[in-house]
């Protein structure tokens, strides 16, 4: 086990937090049960946030960046995992309460950490990240609303060429659903079309204020963007239908009318995954192990080593990122 490891911290400067790579020991690892060491992470909008310093996400500092984690154990004081178990962490505060997976070794809670499914390497399952496995969780909750139905009216998929877009294209696509992608770039058209997507609006025709109650479109959707594009949705979608929105990569704001919560019973289900419970967890994980495609997913995502962080956080910020990237921690 190496003495010294690089990781990338957020520090304060000036009362600014500014992020580096910084070389660390096991002794400044926080006193947690389980040593794991890290094999990929990932970068989400919100890591884009963080290591740029463009949002306050670390909330506390000195912080270790990367929401996700995929890796080994090394050391346990907890019985319910033990030494060469392969362990994921999604979302508990990593990068902003928690250190998290920009780092060679993490110390974690045991009750973080789920079990890599069978089905997936470590690479592959920091291709889900927590992006997939946030629109896992998005889809689980359409289907239990019941507002969505295999062959039935169509689910939007908002932001679809990025992580969450991408991946519950694919779970929509393989359970039956018809799934009209919006995106602001026809150059991932064909992208999208091999995931499962059979429809496309641009995503300014979202983007542009209309009426409260417009024409009825969608049974349900997956939003990741936020803002004006999650009104839209809502006022298009149909008697007793339910958006599940999960991100605010347009905008945290939600400037529209009751009207079809009201007159139409269209419900908004607000899905967390920072915070979800372990049973959550794992259904999600188990739908993503059994109807993921493994060549859609390879078409997914592509890896980076830890060492261009700075200017991959720049063009996922700018939108310049299709599908999901994982990051490298050796490299």
């Amino acid at each position: 086990m190496a003495d010294t490891f690089t990781a990338f911290v957020i520090e304060d400067a000036d009362g600014k937090p500014k992020g580096g790579f910084k070389p660390l020991s096991l002794t400044d690892l926080p006193d947690h049960d389980v040593l794991v060491e890290v094999a990929f992470s990932t970068l989400n909008y919100k890591d884009g946030l963080a290591v740029s310093g463009k949002g306050r996400i670390a909330r506390k500092l000195p912080m270790v960046a990367g929401i996700d984690l995929a890796g080994t154990v090394v050391e346990s004081r907890s019985a319910d995992w033990k030494a060469g178990d392969k362990v994921i962490v999604n979302g508990w505060g990593l990068s902003e309460t928690q250190w998290g997976g920009y780092s060679r070794f993490q110390r974690v809670k045991p009750e973080w950490l789920t079990r890599l499914p069978d089905v997936f390497s470590p690479e592959e399952a920091m291709g889900i990240g927590t992006a997939g496995y946030t629109a896992a969780l998005c889809v689980d909750a359409l289907e239990d609303w019941g507002a969505i139905q295999p062959g039935g009216k169509e689910v939007l998929v908002t932001g679809a060429a990025g992580g969450v877009g991408s991946v519950a294209v694919a779970l929509l696509a393989k359970a039956g659903y018809p799934v009209t992608a919006s995106t602001g770039r026809p150059e991932t058209h064909e992208y999208l079309s091999g995931l499962g997507a059979t429809g496309f609006i641009d995503r300014a025709a979202l983007q542009e204020k209309g009426p409260p109650l417009q024409k009825e479109r969608w049974a349900g959707g997956v939003d990741s963007v936020g803002g004006i594009t999650l009104v839209n949705a809502l006022s298009q979608t149909v008697w007793g239908g339910a958006i599940a929105a999960c991100g605010l990569a347009g905008s945290a704001d939600l400037p529209g009318t009751v009207l079809p919560h009201i007159l139409r019973s269209v419900t908004l289900i607000g899905v967390d995954s920072v915070a979800a419970p372990a049973a959550r967890r794992e259904r999600a994980w188990a739908r993503l192990a059994r109807d993921l495609d493994k060549d859609h997913l390879k078409a997914m995502y592509t890896v980076e080593p830890m060492s261009k962080l700075p200017e991959l956080a720049g063009q996922i910020l700018a939108g310049k990122v299709r599908g999901r990237v994982v990051i490298d921690v050796t490299a």
